[in-house]
C-alpha cells in the first residue's frame, strides 16, 4: 500500500500493485530523460499541460525506480495499466504533486 504522506502513489501494472515515489535520484534521472535543466522547469511542464505521453512514461518510470523497481522504460510498453492512459497520467500528476507537497498540504 502506498503512503501518501511520504510521497508515494499506487499504480497497478498487469494486475500487480506497485508503489511509485520520486526520490532525489529518481528526480535527477527524470530531469535528464525529459531534457529539463531544473526542477521548476520540469514541474511547470506538467502544470501547464505541456507534457506528452513520453513525459508521463518517464515520470512513471522514475517513480517506479524510486519505489524500488529495477526495470527499464521499454518494459512498460506492453503492460496493462489499470485504468488506462488516463489513470497513468493521473498517477504521474499525483506523484509529482506529492513529491513537492509541503507537510500538511493538499496533495493527498
Amino acid at each position: 500500500m502506498a503512503n501518501p504522506y511520504s510521497g508515494e502513489v499506487r499504480l497497478v501494472l498487469d494486475g500487480r500493485p506497485h508503489v511509485l515515489k520520486l526520490t532525489l535520484g529518481a528526480l535527477a534521472e527524470l530531469e535528464a530523460s525529459l531534457g529539463t535543466d531544473s526542477l521548476p522547469a520540469m514541474v511547470e511542464r506538467f502544470e501547464t499541460a505541456a507534457y506528452s505521453g513520453r513525459d508521463v512514461l518517464a515520470l512513471i518510470v522514475a517513480g517506479l525506480r524510486g519505489g524500488g523497481w529495477r526495470g527499464e522504460a521499454g518494459d512498460l510498453l506492453s503492460v496493462e495499466i489499470e485504468g488506462g492512459p488516463v489513470a497513468a497520467a493521473r498517477a504521474a500528476a499525483l506523484l509529482l504533486a506529492r513529491a513537492f507537497a509541503v507537510p500538511g498540504g493538499a496533495a493527498a
